[in-house]
């Protein structure tokens, strides 16, 4: 080899000066806190939320500190739950916290530094919330305080006792048209186009939710007729137009928001009317496969779920086959 072309070999290797691949780095592995570095980097390129790129840093700088081991290498499930035992906080912050964890270890798996998802099967137990249904009480004082003599408010009231009375996802309610109203036989009739699992439903109404719907339907008629809309919605705007312009951006959502701060209402949103539906029909005695049809649920461990009962009702509904 003549001394120019010797002159543009590069003697001294440099390899491990720009690779965040362990299995370039030294003998003694890739550290934690260069694989945290390089993944907060590629989070913040990813532009990822700031508060969220801040919490990796936290968590895993703290998991860095309490354990012994230093290097990806060395890490197995033992470390993980000496740090989730090193912690005096409650299961549920400790839950947020290895959910962290467990996240950035992910990356360091999908990035290639890690062989083993050894995390996958840790677990914390934590008692959910109960998630309270609305009852027969805070229905009565709502619709006892709206003036039904105003469209809004009638509108109003008819998708609030509509909600609580066939269980219907607000998301539906949105869509419903006329033509579902069967007033003569008391029938809501729903085809599956506007149903989350696409299957057609009837459910029955009681005689005052079908004056209130008798009585919408003739005051929309007027509502679009004054402002020249063409469509045959349900539930409408008081321009006749959709109330509904997004999951998001739902009219019906915002005025029950409303109601419950204005009125001191705690369990009156959509979700609680749903759940309130169903634990009616569920203290009525009806079984879980028919509130899971009621409710459109595709699978019937859903509706289980969904009913989500507290420590005390599984003990009453219990006492009563004693």
């Amino acid at each position: 080899m003549s001394k120019r072309k010797a002159s543009l070999v590069v003697q001294t290797d440099l390899s491990d000066l720009f690779s965040d691949n362990p299995q370039r780095n030294s003998s003694k592995g890739y550290s934690i806190e260069k694989a945290l570095s390089t993944v907060l980097r590629q989070m913040k390129a990813a532009g990822l939320r700031e508060r969220t790129i801040s919490d990796y840093e936290i968590h895993v700088n703290h998991f860095a500190k309490i354990i012994s081991a230093r290097t990806l290498e060395e890490l197995n499930g033992d470390h993980i739950f000496e740090w989730l035992s090193s912690m005096n906080v409650s299961n549920q912050t400790k839950l947020t916290r290895l959910k962290c964890l467990k996240a950035f270890l992910g990356r360091c798996f999908d990035n290639g530094w890690l062989t083993s998802n050894f995390w996958r099967n840790i677990k914390i137990k934590v008692d959910s919330p109960v998630k309270e249904g609305a009852t027969d009480r805070e229905i009565k004082i709502l619709l006892s305080l709206l003036d039904l003599s105003r469209f809004v408010e009638l509108r109003d009231a008819t998708a609030i006792l509509l909600m609580y009375q066939t269980g219907i996802r607000v998301g539906t309610l949105t869509q419903l048209e006329s033509k579902h109203v069967i007033l003569g036989e008391n029938l809501l009739r729903i085809d599956g186009g506007i149903i989350k699992n696409h299957e057609s439903i009837y459910l029955p109404i009681d005689d005052v939710l079908a004056r209130l719907l008798k009585t919408l339907i003739a005051q929309n008629e007027l509502v679009r007729r004054d402002n020249r809309v063409h469509n045959d919605l349900l539930f409408i705007t008081k321009q006749g137009g959709r109330i509904a312009t997004s999951p998001t951006n739902n009219n019906i959502i915002k005025r029950l928001n409303k109601y419950a701060r204005d009125f001191g209402l705690k369990n009156i949103n959509p979700h609680a009317l749903r759940r309130g539906f169903a634990k009616n029909l569920l203290g009525k005695g009806a079984n879980i496969a028919l509130i899971s049809k009621a409710l459109g649920h595709s699978d019937i461990a859903v509706t289980t779920r969904y009913l989500h009962l507290d420590k005390e009702e599984v003990a009453e509904s219990l006492r009563s086959y004693l």
